[in-house]
């Protein structure tokens, strides 16, 4: 088995076939030191923890992660709490960050025997249509390489081989938002016990612990500015005013030691199976940020496609495999219908037209409904922490 990405869908993938004396090679293009300490989203859903627990891969976040069940919101009309452990199916994230998770996925996997190929980039796949798919990839050296498995399993992102390398007749599904988001880290304690959404006519404001001593930090902001466009200073006054801190209390400051401009957009593709190869993770749907989804539903998709594999490969049976895109897809597309949904509650056109009028009165309407109405509450709270 081969497997292309060393994230957090291929090394939960790869543990759980070692596990199972499936022999498993990971090509990764990036080196361990950096694979290690990239940083990325940090909510892990319920449903998650229960798949790290069930497959031994939870012992890192149990010691060191931290519960998490408040939503605060701010807008115009106020602000509100939802404490969502207690609504919907009563589930709670728990706040990792990913490189911390991603650091104890590899640790485990080389225990259990797994190899892993830093520095290699996988450049196409082919062959996905026969029994035994080939990988060019581009060794550490630079030299050209080849590898052979029965399967493969594209989870190297949306720019990888694995979509690189798909069939004509794949669909795409593709939508841009139109809305860009300044995202932050700053070296910073958190600032609420919450996760913070401020509505605000200059644009969004979030903010998202990570640690006691870093913050995430979100401002929306115009389309096309490089991530040093604004100073430390223009940016922490605009996240004092869009989440009123005059109001709620001051921002605890910190160093901004990380920016990126993250344009929110979302991307399907159909079927995520094509022969011998399984697009996984953000190779199968790229997901906004707006509702903490993608590396949940990287980590379902694998838990899902795993299994298929070892019955497969040990008792030759092909049902799992043959349902894997449908299953799939029915959690990505309801992950998706969240995540738009919630950028149209976050979010509302600037212009003072009739148009941009009324759909910023729809959105005040629907955070006015998820203030009052219990009902609202139960559905926003199952499908906020579900995947």
């Amino acid at each position: 088995m081969l497997v292309l990405g060393a994230g957090p869908a291929g090394l939960v993938l790869g543990n759980i076939l070692v596990d199972q004396g499936i022999d498993c090679v990971v090509l990764e293009r990036a080196e361990r030191a950096h694979v290690q300490t990239r940083a990325r989203a940090g909510f892990l859903a319920a449903n998650t923890v229960r798949i790290l627990e069930r497959h031994g891969l939870a012992e890192g976040l149990h010691r060191h992660g931290q519960t998490h069940n408040t939503c605060e919101f701010r807008t115009e009309d106020g602000r509100f709490r939802l404490d969502y452990s207690g609504l919907g199916q009563g589930e709670r994230h728990t706040v990792y960050p990913q490189q911390d998770l991603v650091t104890d996925l590899l640790t485990r996997f080389l225990e259990r025997g797994g190899q892993i190929r830093f520095g290699t980039e996988a450049v196409a796949v082919r062959g996905a249509d026969t029994e035994r798919p080939e990988v060019s990839v581009r060794e550490a050296d630079g030299r050209p390489g080849l590898w052979r498995a029965r399967y493969v399993a594209g989870c190297d992102g949306r720019h990888g081989a694995a979509r690189r390398s798909l069939p004509a007749g794949t669909v795409r599904h593709h939508r841009d938002h139109g809305v860009t988001w300044l995202g932050l880290l700053a070296e910073a304690p958190p600032s609420l016990d919450a996760v913070g959404y401020a509505v605000h006519e200059h644009g969004f404001a979030g903010h998202m612990a990570r640690t006691s001593d870093v913050t995430r930090y979100y401002l929306q902001c115009e389309r096309g500015i490089p991530a040093d466009a604004w100073s430390d200073d223009r940016i922490w006054g605009e996240l004092d005013l869009r989440m009123r801190a005059g109001e709620y209390g001051p921002l605890r400051r910190g160093p901004i030691v990380q920016r990126a401009v993250i344009d929110l957009e979302s991307d399907v593709l159909e079927p995520l199976r094509h022969g011998a190869l399984f697009l996984v993770g953000d190779a199968a749907g790229l997901i906004s940020p707006s509702a903490a989804k993608g590396a949940n539903l990287a980590v379902l998709e694998a838990a899902i496609l795993a299994p298929a594999l070892i019955e497969n490969l040990t008792a030759g049976n092909s049902e799992g495999l043959d349902a894997y895109s449908a299953r799939c897809l029915t959690h990505i597309w309801r992950a998706q219908e969240f995540s738009h949904w919630m950028i149209g509650l976050l979010h509302g056109p600037s212009g003072a037209d009739g148009e941009s009028r009324f759909h910023n009165s729809l959105r005040r309407s629907r955070l006015t409904s998820l203030r009052t109405s219990r009902s609202h509450q139960d559905w926003f709270a199952e499908h906020y922490v579900g995947v």
